[in-house]
């Protein structure tokens, strides 16, 4: 069924009589669906992005309006509402999610994420075996995770809730912080999953990069409001230069081109090795 957002609002300041207290995001009307999207979600600092996905796993719950999550209503109204069955749908991958650890082993971080959401301690260990695998960080199970890389640590942090198997992943700036190996290995692997595990991801990001790159869906943000919903090709045409956002590297790369021979080389490359293969093939319409 998904996420809806119907006329949702949100004030961080109680409204007095007679004041104007702005609403960090307002009349938001959004769906995404439960699989096989990979949106970013992008503007400038104060936009509302932030305010926008913490909406969806109930970190805060509407002023105004109502959040459906595969049916069920996120809004103070609801006396029923339990989060705890949202929260194990929804992963939620902060900023910096490494300065979550507290174990003593990088195993032991992992796996209380799934016996927190009712696995038990067998069932959890072998979700944390195969994540683990799966991110490279195998090796590393039996370290504390203050002893490992700052790469590894935010592996070990996303690992913790891979672990427990949510459909629709929230990324707040994934890959602030790592070096560009380590941004394109996290990047990838995200990719996979919406790919292979037909998840959705939700991303905010800075990075026009990775946003023209991985995503399949943009949605720009804009003094709390949606400004733009579609494709990241409609985006990057154009309308880009409406809300002020950067021109993806590969663009300018493939403009460059264009404009200083006869090649004519389209848009639909997203990144280096895209572009690298189609002058290789010849594939640019001399």
């Amino acid at each position: 069924m998904g996420i809806k957002f119907n006329g949702v609002s949100f004030f961080y300041e109680k409204k007095r009589k007679n004041d104007i207290v702005p609403a960090a995001i307002s009349d938001i009307n959004l769906s995404f669906e439960s699989t096989n999207e990979f949106i970013t979600i992008v503007g400038h600092t104060g936009s509302g992005k932030s305010t926008l996905i913490q909406h969806i796993n109930g970190l805060i719950l509407p002023t105004k309006g109502e959040v459906l999550v595969n049916g069920v209503s996120l809004s103070p109204k609801n006396k029923k509402l339990k989060l705890k069955p949202i929260r194990k749908q929804i992963g939620f991958v902060f900023q910096f999610p490494e300065y979550q650890l507290f174990e003593e082993t990088v195993l032991k971080d992992i796996i209380y994420g799934p016996k927190n959401f009712g696995y038990s301690q067998e069932e959890a260990t072998e979700r944390a075996k195969k994540v683990a695998k799966e991110l490279n960080i195998y090796n590393i199970l039996n370290k504390s995770p203050f002893n490992i890389s700052g790469g590894q640590m935010r592996k070990v942090a996303i690992a913790g809730i891979l672990a427990y198997n949510p459909d629709i992943l929230l990324l707040d700036e994934p890959t602030r912080g790592l070096d560009p190996k380590g941004a394109k290995e996290i990047m990838d692997f995200f990719k996979k999953l919406q790919v292979e595990e037909h998840k959705t991801i939700i991303m905010i990001t800075h990075d026009m990069d990775l946003v023209y790159e991985y995503s399949t869906r943009v949605i720009v943000m804009n003094k709390g409001k949606v400004a733009f919903d579609g494709s990241k090709k409609e985006l990057f045409s154009g309308k880009y230069e409406e809300f002020h956002l950067t021109k993806p590297t590969i663009l300018k790369t493939i403009d460059y081109i264009n404009s200083h021979t006869n090649y004519n080389i389209s848009y639909d490359n997203y990144n280096l090795a895209d572009l690298l293969k189609s002058l290789k093939d010849g594939d640019f319409n001399e």
